[in-house]
């Protein structure tokens, strides 16, 4: 005798709903794991910290952690992405009020710390559906070979793709102008 296993279809309501919903992202009505460890989720609070002093005082916006879901993705109008930290600038949010459930703009800076269980082709998609989104500005910040790869739209003066080492600076660039941090400070933890 076979017996097939039965795929639940998840919604982003049944995702609100769960009791460790933090741990989880939603792609395609699918349960994806949010791998943290000890070390990254220091580095992001890190990368938190510095952004809030930095936008607090200046009344530039607000910044998320982790637990902060967006379901910005037009194609996709189930899919839930929790980037490690986020930031949304002043003048976005609709009546300047902080939603009760899911973000539904997309962020302008999000920022991905890469984890143990994370796998390459996973973080790319990511980053590929945040800029797709609209995400102006996306950092993935690697404490192992304690870099920042920079990602932008494929139109930007920048470029679309840079990287930064512990020895040299990141900034905000546009998104946050003003931001700027030593890359090494982000991974003393």
């Amino acid at each position: 005798m076979t017996t097939a296993a039965i795929k639940t279809v998840f919604t982003p309501d049944d995702l609100l709903t769960l009791p460790d919903a933090v741990d989880y992202e939603l792609v395609d009505g699918q349960l994806v794991e949010r791998h943290m460890g000890s070390k990254s989720s220091a580095v992001a609070l890190v990368i938190g910290h510095l952004l809030l002093t930095f936008v607090k005082h200046r009344r530039l916006g607000h910044v998320f952690t982790t637990d902060c879901g967006y379901r910005c993705f037009p194609a996709f109008p189930d899919r839930v992405r929790k980037p490690d930290v986020s930031f949304i600038r002043t003048g976005r949010l609709p009546n300047e009020r902080l939603p009760e459930g899911y973000v539904t703009i997309p962020p302008d800076l999000a920022v991905e710390v890469l984890s143990p269980g994370d796998l390459a082709y996973e973080i790319d998609e990511k980053v590929e559906q945040h800029l797709a989104a609209g995400v102006k500005l996306v950092w993935v910040v690697n404490p192992n070979t304690r870099n920042v790869r920079i990602h932008r739209p494929k139109d930007s003066k920048d470029g679309p793709i840079s990287t930064v080492s512990d020895s040299e600076s990141i900034s905000g660039e546009d998104v946050l102008a003003g931001f700027t941090c030593n890359v090494n400070d982000i991974f003393e933890v």
